[in-house]
């Protein structure tokens, strides 16, 4: 049975840190649905507009993985999703796993408790808001039990190959690395 990804996309989300996972998992044979958050129009932080597969107050499926992106305003109006929160406490709870990137880990996943007693990334500067409880990195993506994190715009691509790796196997993520010319 083929793993289940879920990609939640806010108005001001960054393309290249949605795009890119998306794009590398769908080649690992992932099934990835892509949300919005309020509308499956969502408009990016570049004003490249997009069409999510469902809006996030809508989507019924399972996943084993929830992804946000970052950017900004994206992650904070990520934040501001009640349905998002509590999805993604419910995930945590179920061990299912969390990936952020740029300014989400540290403006999502902080405030909601779901960094605690882990390691993580983020964008340069946004560190100084995590709590005492987050254990910072200056690694491009770090890996913490379910928890995915990752720097920027820069690092989706290493981003995407982890959540891969996490979700089908390191193999496959390789293997998908090479196909793609892709030198970490």
């Amino acid at each position: 049975m083929a793993k289940k990804a879920l990609v939640v996309l806010a108005k001001g989300f960054e393309e290249v840190e949605a795009i890119t996972p998306i794009d590398i998992l769908r080649r690992a044979g992932v099934e990835v649905t892509v949300a919005g958050v309020g509308s499956d129009k969502v408009e990016a932080a570049h004003g490249v507009a997009f069409c999510a597969d469902v809006v996030l107050e809508e989507f019924d499926g399972a996943a084993d993985a929830v992804i946000l992106p970052g950017g900004m305003p994206g992650a904070e109006n990520l934040k501001k999703s009640t349905e998002l929160k509590s999805r993604m406490i419910r995930m945590a709870s179920e061990g299912k796993l969390i990936a952020a990137i740029c300014a989400s880990p540290a403006i999502v996943l902080a405030p909601w408790g779901l960094l605690n007693g882990k390691k993580a990334t983020c964008y340069p500067g946004f560190e100084k808001s995590f709590p005492s409880e987050v254990s910072y990195s200056s690694e491009a993506v770090v890996s913490d039990g379910n928890v995915i994190t990752s720097k920027g715009p820069g690092t989706a691509f290493a981003f995407g190959l982890k959540i891969t790796e996490m979700l089908v196997g390191k193999a496959q993520a390789e293997l998908l690395a090479e196909q793609m010319v892709y030198k970490a």
